[in-house]
């Protein structure tokens, strides 16, 4: 994946002269053209075309549509019409990634639209969208995906994005999209000679009357690999807990020692899902924080008690720690929400905490503390529900256990969370039927599409 900054590094560098790479976008833009037209043959397309390189990638592509028997218009972007002549295809080739400003795309008249790079009008690094940008069916973006294309307004406006190879080699991104692939990679699978102990993680979260956050992330735990989990709520000896589960009570004060005293047998602590925003809630997880030698994710009210000492609290730990919050516990860590360039957030909240950062989202930023970003698109608003967070815990700590880097972990996570979703009904779905998918959703990254 390439900023619109990156790509033009990539641009300058290259070899092949400017003619050559104008032709070889121009056919990619052309062979996905007649594609959405089902073929030539009295087929009209207007091609809506800007003066820079997405123009000339435009014009060249209405020159080789021609050629194949397509009635072409070419018209420039300044002098479009406020509606465009009938056609069976409009080919948005006005603006590029590094557009600044707004823009008005010319109404199709109900035609589809095909973007070159990106729809017009839509930011290249954020997805902002300026204007009126058209919604387009389908976008033919080069080199690499862009930003823009994944996140804000992006995804509404794009349609389906087809990277194409124009010869040009993507170096210098820092930041990638997950893919089933890089799942089935990134976590490892359970040796011949495995035992519980060595995949357990300790889930410390809940209060008294709100067991049920943690019991989900329990229940994903296992359902994501854990082999042992405990579950501890401060002052409830015996939350109702997934029958695999094992409760051991913590006290409802001065409970981080008791949690450190036994901490060394787990390959992971998960703590802050349910666990309230009580004095008591925030001094046991600094205490913890403070002396865990094993990773850590903090998720929910953890976050919320540290708020913005969260740098002081997790900075200097061995270990790695996994920071996962929405938009909200964001702002409260931070002082200020994440903005329009969300991996930048998430880039500088992890490069002041020494942390992963998983800002959840519609689009699933992961940050590490050297400024590498993967971005996770598997999700939908089936996870728009209550509890799914608490699902998104219990994967992370069970990727870790696992023996998956931390910030592969958190991406591959995020990524299982969004194919289980997937596999759920499209409306009345909630968090516990996410978690039940995790194992149908794992099998199915290596199936066939």
């Amino acid at each position: 994946m390439l900023t619109p900054e990156e790509m033009a590094r990539v641009d300058r560098a290259a070899t092949d002269p400017l003619d050559v790479l104008v032709r070889r976008a121009a056919g990619a833009v052309a062979r996905s053209a007649v594609a959405l037209l089902g073929g030539t043959y009295g087929r009209r397309v207007v091609v809506v075309a800007g003066p820079g390189h997405n123009g000339a990638d435009g014009r060249v592509a209405a020159r080789l549509l021609a050629d194949r028997g397509v009635r072409t218009l070419v018209i420039d972007a300044g002098d479009a019409p406020a509606v465009l002549p009938a056609a069976d295809l409009v080919i948005d080739a006005a603006f590029g990634t590094g557009f600044r400003g707004e823009y008005g795309f010319p109404d199709p008249d109900g035609a589809p639209v095909l973007a070159v790079d990106i729809p017009s009008g839509v930011s290249g690094l954020t997805g902002r969208a300026s204007g009126r940008p058209a919604r387009a069916v389908a976008t033919v973006t080069f080199v690499a995906l862009k930003p823009g294309l994944l996140l804000g307004d992006g995804p509404s406006f794009a349609g389906a994005v087809e990277v194409a190879d124009i010869g040009l080699a993507p170096d210098g991104g820092r930041a990638a999209l997950v893919t089933d692939e890089d799942v089935l990679a990134w976590v490892p699978g359970r040796a011949p000679d495995d035992h519980k102990w060595r995949h357990a993680v300790w889930i410390v979260g809940g209060s008294p009357g709100m067991t049920g956050a943690p019991t989900m992330a329990a229940t994903a735990a296992f359902r994501s690999g854990a082999g042992y989990v405990r579950l501890s709520v401060p002052g409830s000896p015996d939350p109702a807990a997934p029958l695999e589960t094992v409760v051991v009570p913590l006290p409802a004060h001065d409970w981080a020692d008791a949690v450190l005293a036994d901490l060394r047998r787990f390959r992971v602590l998960a703590i802050g899902p349910g666990l309230g925003r009580s004095d008591d809630a925030a001094a046991g997880v600094r205490g913890v924080l403070a002396g865990a030698e094993v990773p850590v994710v903090v998720d929910g009210d953890a976050l919320w008690v540290l708020g913005t000492d969260v740098a002081a609290a997790v900075r200097h730990r061995a270990a790695p720690t996994v920071l996962t919050p929405h938009d909200g516990e964001f702002e409260r860590l931070t002082g200020a929400p994440p903005g329009e360039d969300r991996p930048d957030a998430a880039r500088e909240l992890a490069a002041a905490t020494g942390a992963v950062v998983l800002l959840k989202g519609p689009t699933t930023v992961v940050a590490d503390p050297a400024g590498s970003v993967l971005l996770v698109r598997s999700g939908d608003a089936r996870l728009a529900t209550a509890g799914t967070g608490d699902v998104l815990t219990g994967i992370v700590s069970g990727f870790l256990a696992s023996g998956a880097a931390p910030a592969r972990a958190a991406a591959a996570a995020a990524h299982l969370h969004g194919r289980a979703a997937g596999r759920c009904a499209e409306r009345g779905a909630v968090a516990d039927d996410v978690a039940r998918a995790l194992p149908g959703a794992w099998s199915a990254l290596g199936a066939p599409p």
